[in-house]
């Protein structure tokens, strides 16, 4: 005999396993600490390329104007000290948006995946009251 209660809870789990269970599932094998480390990682080394190949494509369109720089080397340092608190900047303020992101992932996927267990446990005791 065909439970409906059972029907529309297995249809619940098996369409929240097929859309966003698979990444809540990868997620969640993660500890927080380890997750929120590996995607803040990530997106430091991302953010150095990306403010590398942006302060190339400065230097390309500026090279003139580096080159008289150049030959003033109290300008030189300057010039350095501004490309360091530009990269400081860039790369800190990207890092702090990526774990604040990311941490609230982390935290969404946990309370999804606790709904699935709890589903799964609800699940499990409707079979056993057919038995």
């Amino acid at each position: 005999m065909l439970n409906e209660e059972r029907i529309i809870l297995m249809t619940r789990m098996a369409s929240y396993e097929q859309n966003e269970g698979r990444e809540n599932v990868k997620i969640g094998n993660y500890f927080r600490s380890d997750y929120i480390t590996v995607q803040v990682l990530k997106s430091i080394v991302s953010s150095a390329v990306v403010f590398a190949i942006m302060f190339g494509l400065y230097m390309l369109c500026n090279f003139e104007e580096f080159m008289q720089k150049l030959y003033r080397i109290e300008d030189l340092i300057a010039f350095a000290v501004d490309v360091l608190t530009n990269f400081c900047v860039i790369v800190g303020g990207y890092t702090v948006l990526t774990y604040i992101v990311f941490t609230w992932r982390y935290a969404s996927a946990k309370r999804s995946l606790k709904k699935y267990y709890h589903n799964l446990k609800k699940l499990n005791s409707l079979y056993q009251e057919t038995r």
